[in-house]
């Protein structure tokens, strides 16, 4: 029980994944990175949540890209 968590989504939100993302690509990069309606069309976090929810392979994009982006900024970090 003292181990800690390996899984670096753990406690990490679907809100919280989609707010990083746009903030940190703006909407219309990352709907070019994963081009989903909800990303591209009228964006919104309300939308591409009802969205992702509903929809495994999309939800799985998103985190694949939250974590690369994560690993991308710890990386850079080390470097500094």
């Amino acid at each position: 029980m003292d181990e800690m968590n390996k899984d670096p989504l753990h406690g990490v939100t679907l809100a919280h994944m989609v707010e990083d993302l746009s903030d940190y690509y703006g909407w219309s990069e990352l709907g070019r990175l994963i081009p989903v309606r909800c990303f591209t069309h009228d964006p919104s976090v309300s939308s591409s949540l009802k969205f992702l929810r509903r929809t495994p392979w999309a939800r799985a994009k998103v985190e694949a890209l939250y974590l690369e982006t994560w690993r991308r900024a710890q990386a850079t970090k080390g470097r500094e």
